[in-house]
């Protein structure tokens, strides 16, 4: 499709399913060139992995505590110079913000120069920013993208129709295991090798509690279950721990999750929460906790494909995702991106 074509005197439809960074980017891109675009997504929110989820408990005391977790994405970098550029302008709108977390003695990783950049007031911000006003499906499964008799398609969620008619094109922007489902009835190739892509899995303990606060904001375990430990409000644009509750986010390890992927959330719970206490040095008594399984958090580098997205002009049908390249959030908007440009080729380029 071009940005100048048009079906029966109308903008080309398109259905972008999925509503994280890769899909809100790519459904911006293309509204932006003149298509009309409609955003799906089986949650209640748009962010995807860039996740914040919010919290109220009653403590014993009777006292009303609200809280928020940023338990995905905790933070991401840029390493193109056109993602940069990207952050840059979404820094200026006060949509991102630069954090520089004070790391726990012993955390093994190097930071290798490159700044952390985290969304503001939350992790979804950024999506919201870029999805703006176009409609948005929320809270329903796409199970099968369909073929229309006259070359279109439909979408549809355990047999009921989604959206308002048929779609020229289908964009899929969701982990590979769920978009090869969707794939396989138009194009078994793409199926088959989303299928084999080794995405990584984390389970994620979130929760408040008393304790002193550490000296620094973030550690990198060199050992152990754990992959991240992070000190919520010390990301910029969070609330601080006015109430004297650490809000805690703490990601395990691919490798341990993978080990303990089917078991019960609350023996998780149980471990990472022992997990935490060796690495704090101290006990820790909770006043809210929680654990989050992400089944599909991180593809790994290994997972390229060669080329940044899938698309098919003869049956308009597109893929896009982190998994193209393992690049995380990165990797998500050059994805995202790419497929845009495919979609709609900028006369200019």
């Amino acid at each position: 499709m071009s940005s100048s074509e048009l079906i029966s005197g109308r903008p080309p439809r398109v259905a972008v399913v999925g509503a994280g960074l890769a899909g809100t980017t790519c459904a911006r891109r293309l509204a932006d060139a003149g298509c009309a675009v409609f955003l799906f997504d089986k949650s209640r929110g748009l962010g995807g992995r860039m996740a914040t989820r919010r919290a109220e408990w009653i403590d014993a005391d009777g006292a009303v505590h609200r809280a928020a977790f940023d338990h995905g994405a905790p933070a991401f970098s840029a390493r193109s110079a056109a993602f940069q550029a990207f952050i840059d302008e979404a820094a200026g709108d006060g949509v991102l913000a630069r954090w520089e977390p004070v790391m726990a003695p012993g955390s093994h990783r190097s930071l290798d120069g490159l700044a952390l950049w985290v969304a503001t007031p939350d992790m979804p911000a950024l999506c919201r920013r870029l999805a703006g006003e176009l409609p948005l499906t929320r809270s329903r499964a796409v199970d099968e993208i369909a073929r229309s008799g006259d070359g279109g398609w439909r979408l549809l969620a355990q047999g009921e129709l989604l959206g308002d008619g048929v779609f020229d094109a289908v964009v899929l922007a969701m982990p590979p295991a769920q978009a090869a489902a969707l794939l396989a009835p138009h194009r078994d190739d793409w199926a088959r090798h989303a299928r084999a892509v080794p995405m990584q899995p984390c389970w994620t303990l979130l929760g408040a509690e008393a304790g002193p606060a550490p000296a620094w904001d973030a550690a990198w375990p060199e050992r152990g279950p754990l992959a991240w430990v992070v000190r919520n409000a010390s990301k910029p644009g969070r609330a601080a721990d006015s109430d004297g509750l650490n809000r805690w986010v703490v990601h395990a390890t691919a490798a341990w999750t993978a080990t303990f992927l089917e078991s019960p959330a609350d023996a998780v719970q149980a471990q990472l929460h022992a997990a935490l206490e060796r690495a704090l040095g101290r006990g820790v008594r909770w006043t809210h906790v929680a654990v989050h399984r992400w089944r599909y958090a991180l593809a790994p580098r290994t997972a390229s494909a060669h080329q940044p997205c899938w698309w098919d002009p003869a049956l308009g049908l597109g893929v896009c995702g982190d998994f193209f390249s393992g690049a995380g959030v990165e990797g998500a908007w050059l994805s995202g991106r790419a497929l845009a440009a495919a979609i709609v080729p900028d006369p200019a380029a």
